[in-house]
């Protein structure tokens, strides 16, 4: 009786390690959809630091092949610890460039402004003209206006003129001066009344007139 008792604990001991082992086979058991899906995952986002470098394009490069990141980068060398790039001395951009293009690894100055803006209106570089009668100007290679005023002469005479299309006053009727609110011509003398002989000043035509008083010819009565 005790004999049949002892094998049939060295039974019950061996049962449970194969049970185990099939338990744990992966031809019985297939990994379920979650672990197949973080497989493929690994092997879509690789790790290439210390194997390659990548561009934008997702293009892989060796250790130590030259390439460049993108379209408007400087060149690199693919190194263990990642890309080591140019740091070229770009040259500078013109402060009047409008039109800046970022294809390349420096920046490039596409289009100067070659022109100036005065009153709204825009003139070429070293181009003259005149936006008044008084004004003469020229646009600057600097993209600068530099315009000169006509500085016009004391008219000869009390009553100038402004003619279309001239800057300074003109005396139509020649010099003359005030005597009283009378207009006299200069050069000669004038009788304004019975009694003053008057004349301009010689160059002071905005000085009143020198008047001289004469014998006053009064009506005789009868």
């Amino acid at each position: 009786m005790a004999l049949h008792i002892h094998e049939a604990c060295i039974l019950l001991l061996v049962i449970p390690r194969l049970v185990t082992s099939a338990a744990i086979s992966h031809e019985d058991y297939p990994a379920d959809e979650g672990d197949q899906t973080s497989s493929n995952d690994n092997l879509i986002f690789d790790d290439y630091r210390g194997k390659g470098c990548v561009d934008d394009s997702g293009f892989v490069y060796k250790l130590g092949e030259r390439f460049f990141p993108g379209h408007s980068n400087c060149p690199c060398v693919c190194a263990l610890d990642g890309p080591v790039c140019d740091q070229p001395e770009c040259p500078k951009i013109h402060p009047k460039c409008t039109k800046v293009e970022h294809n390349g690894c420096c920046p490039e100055c596409k289009e100067v402004k070659n022109s100036c803006e005065y009153h709204g209106k825009n003139y070429k570089i070293l181009e003259e003209f005149k936006p008044s009668p008084c004004e003469w100007c020229r646009c600057e290679p600097s993209n600068e206006v530099h315009c000169v005023v006509a500085d016009c002469a004391v008219p000869e005479c009390v009553n100038p003129v402004y003619e279309p299309e001239q800057c300074c006053p003109v005396c139509k009727n020649g010099p003359n001066c005030f005597a009283g609110t009378t207009i006299i011509p200069a050069g000669i003398e004038v009788k304004v009344d019975e009694c003053n002989i008057c004349h301009c000043h010689n160059g002071d035509w905005w000085k009143p007139a020198q008047c001289s008083k004469r014998e006053c010819q009064g009506k005789q009565t009868v």
